[in-house]
């Protein structure tokens, strides 16, 4: 299934502009999500804004931005230590830097996606990039709970709808309603079919 005409105009009078490589992200994940019966519209819509979110709006993979010293921070000290990486300065954090539709960063994050996808990002971190492993990394991430513990389900099923909460599933509350605005767009061009 892709957006029709109507749900990319929705998003066009919200958002802005698409360029055609955002078309083609947004019809590839909108496909690999209704392969999944179980997602609901408020919850693919809450899956694309995130993706909007978290790759600046390209809807493709990306890698996180910041040269190699930016990621030092995630090299050692407590972000290191809560992410996975080593304590040693040693390039953990650059190597296990963001990347994906929802960027996830840090040894344990790789390792724990090497194990549910049965693919090795730890030797191969860059493989998070490509467009059908980078959302099964955010499908089963979002709906199972494997980014923070939280799952889609606790803030988006049948009787509730709380986008602003939802960003809990990724990264706290960081930019939450700004991702819930997204998600209402969203919405609004999935139900437009």
């Amino acid at each position: 299934m892709i957006m029709t005409a109507g749900g990319f105009s929705i998003i066009r009078n919200a958002l802005g502009r698409l360029t055609e490589l955002q078309v083609k992200g947004i019809n590839f994940i909108v496909s690999a999500i209704d392969k999944d019966k179980s997602i609901s519209y408020p919850q693919a819509a809450y899956m694309l804004a995130t993706a909007w979110h978290e790759t600046d709006r390209k809807m493709q993979p990306i890698t996180e931005y910041g040269g190699i010293r930016y990621f030092d921070k995630y090299d050692t000290g407590t972000l290191a230590k809560r992410l996975g990486n080593t304590p040693a300065l040693d390039g953990d954090g650059f190597k296990y830097r963001g990347r994906g539709y929802v960027q996830i960063t840090g040894t344990d994050n790789y390792s724990r996606f090497s194990r549910l996808l049965n693919v090795d990002l730890l030797k191969k971190p860059d493989l998070a990039l490509d467009p059908d492993i980078a959302i099964k990394i955010t499908t089963i991430g979002m709906k199972n709970g494997a980014f923070t513990g939280k799952k889609l389900s606790d803030y988006i099923h049948q009787s509730k709808k709380d986008y602003v909460g939802a960003r809990r599933i990724i990264n706290g509350t960081d930019k939450a309603q700004m991702i819930a605005n997204y998600a209402v767009t969203f919405e609004k061009a999935l139900r437009s079919w």
